[in-house]
């Protein structure tokens, strides 16, 4: 018998459950600890702190999935590309992109050999959580760097290695396996390929305990219930969620609130964080 913690509740039933006073949807948690970290701060407008984005700016987001990011930059008037092997998700960000007041935008589907554009387009490119994927991590990072202008400005992030690792005992195992996560770097190894790339580092960072966490419980639930987890990533769970995930969300997202439990999110993130991140400059 699944015990009522496990127990997958009907679209209504949550949805009845999420109106009810101090209810916490883990989109929206993870959206105020990803603020909290750093991304998507409209006040400067800046993509993640350290990267910002104005009018001016031509981005092309390499692996735009959802499109979290290009919208981002297209609110605030920039020229957006946005790139992905999928289809589906091209036609979703450019649906999403209409009512922006992005200057101008285009979607392109493409694997990344090469990338369709001229070489010095871009000021600023984002590659999030794209080159775990590739078969030729060096080669699509030679493509970035080549459609990059002088001086650009690079935002590219990968799973962390230590989340990784965590995981292999229980994650599914599509999710190590093509189209999912064929790499896994070291964080002195990312490093390495980015500046290997041509690139100068300006800042290497972690973040996204909750989320990691979250997967971690999701995974483990889903096991227990059905031996197969519908989803491997957060992008892809929607809910209805497992009980206890929205009993996680809960804590964590009340804990958010607390001023003095920003040393403990920043601790955690570093310690076994979702994602490394580099910002990097293309030179002069």
């Amino acid at each position: 018998m699944i015990p009522d913690w496990l127990r997958v509740p009907t679209r209504e039933e949550w949805e009845e459950k999420a109106r009810a006073p101090g209810f916490i949807d883990a989109r929206i948690a993870g959206l105020i600890d990803a603020v909290q970290a750093g991304w998507y701060l409209n006040d400067t407008g800046e993509l993640f702190r350290g990267f910002p984005i104005t009018v001016d700016d031509v981005v092309v987001d390499v692996g735009c999935g959802s499109g979290g990011a290009t919208l981002f930059c297209a609110r605030r008037g920039a020229h957006v590309v946005f790139c992905d092997v999928n289809e589906n998700n091209i036609a979703q960000v450019e649906e999403r992109i209409r009512d922006t007041p992005a200057r101008a935008s285009q979607g392109v589907v493409t694997d990344c050999s090469p990338i369709p554009l001229e070489s010095g387009f871009a000021s600023r490119i984002v590659s999030m959580e794209m080159l775990e994927h590739v078969d030729d991590p060096a080669a699509v990072l030679q493509e970035l760097v080549r459609i990059g202008k002088p001086g650009a400005l690079y935002l590219i992030s990968v799973p962390d290695a230590l989340a990784e690792r965590v995981q292999m005992p229980f994650a599914p195992k599509q999710y190590f396996q093509k189209p999912n996560h064929i790499h896994i770097f070291e964080r002195e190894e990312f490093a390495r390929l980015v500046t290997a790339a041509g690139l100068e580092i300006v800042e290497q960072s972690s973040y996204g305990f909750f989320w990691n966490l979250w997967m971690c419980i999701y995974w483990v639930c889903g096991e227990a219930v059905s031996g197969t987890p519908e989803a491997v990533s957060h992008d892809c769970a929607q809910p209805p969620y497992f009980p206890i995930l929205d009993d996680f969300t809960s804590v964590w997202g009340r804990l958010l609130t607390l001023p003095e439990a920003e040393p403990m999110r920043k601790a955690l993130d570093a310690a076994l964080p979702k994602s490394q991140i580099i910002i990097a400059r293309k030179p002069c």
